[in-house]
């Protein structure tokens, strides 16, 4: 039975969290409104929950560009499903290893993972690997490999819930049935530890769809250009025709471009999937990235 003093505090919890629910949800709703207010509106009188005029003209523009940004919206969930994919199945397998006792060799990946958590080699170093030692510029690889397909903290959370969650009582028993250790791996482990699996699946997700640095590095091939990479070309050209206006007068209309309002529409466009996704895996990365991080 609950008290009176732990229903009144469970109340005002519920409300500090919902307050603070609404100041999350409240810059999205105003970037939403903000793409479809005029741009002379916005000019004028900032953006505002309540614009004076509505305009269409910022997606107007943006779907005149719509056969370069849905090819690249088919590149980036290519690489995204993708390297999410790969993501899991060398972290997973990764932080199972380590997660043994018994393994020979542990100690020393474990040295190798933590090292990789402090120390980089630099862009440069990196940059001369992958183009002159893999050869993976221009291809899709330079979208999923470099930085993105392992990540050290991801390894250790995923390694601290096998130890904490995955009784050894289990595996052993396993073993004691015959089982080698990719069944055990593949049929025990893995269907036990979906929290961790989404969470670090949402996690590499959200970094493969939001990456462009690795277009900025390794691609000049626009065919293989993620969304990122097309929208930030779109914001540049944008930002050129603004600051050009005198120099181009008579070769393009820049009167009537809204560029402040397809600067708003260029990352609803972006960060609109991340948004409708994010809810159906919110309960399983609340209690992977909680249970993972426990330290022993």
């Amino acid at each position: 039975m609950h008290t009176k003093e732990d229903k009144v505090m469970q109340g005002i919890a519920h409300i500090v969290m919902a307050f603070l629910a609404i100041c999350a949800l409240l810059p999205f709703v105003l970037l939403i409104i903000a793409s479809f207010t005029d741009n002379m509106t916005a000019i004028r009188n900032g953006y505002s929950f309540f614009p004076e005029q509505w305009s269409l003209d910022a997606y107007d523009y943006i779907l005149k560009q719509w056969g370069v940004i849905g090819r690249a919206y088919g590149v980036t969930f290519l690489v995204t499903v993708s390297g999410t994919f790969l993501s899991l199945v060398i972290t997973s397998m990764l932080g199972y290893a380590l997660s043994r006792q018994g393994m020979p060799g542990r100690n020393v990946l474990m040295f190798f993972v933590v090292f990789t958590m402090l120390f980089n080699g630099g862009l440069v170093p990196t940059y001369y690997i992958y183009s002159n030692i893999f050869h993976i510029k221009n291809t899709i690889w330079a979208l999923i490999v470099p930085g993105l397909l392992m990540n050290a903290f991801n390894v250790m959370l995923v390694r601290n819930y096998f130890r904490s969650n995955i009784p050894p009582a289990l595996i052993e028993a396993a073993k004691i049935d015959g089982a080698k250790e990719f069944t055990v791996f593949f049929r025990i482990v893995l269907p036990l530890s979906l929290p961790i699996l989404a969470t670090i699946g949402l996690m590499s997700a959200i970094a493969y769809w939001n990456d462009w640095t690795n277009g900025l590095y390794y691609l000049t091939n626009e065919k293989l250009f993620s969304i990122q990479n097309i929208l930030n070309k779109i914001n540049e050209n944008v930002n050129f025709l603004a600051n050009n206006s005198s120099t181009l007068a008579g070769t393009v209309d820049t009167t009537s471009l809204p560029s402040g309002t397809i600067r708003m529409a260029i990352a609803v466009v972006g960060i609109v999937p991340i948004l409708i996704a994010y809810p159906f895996f919110q309960r399983y990365f609340v209690k992977g990235i909680t249970i993972g991080s426990v330290k022993e």
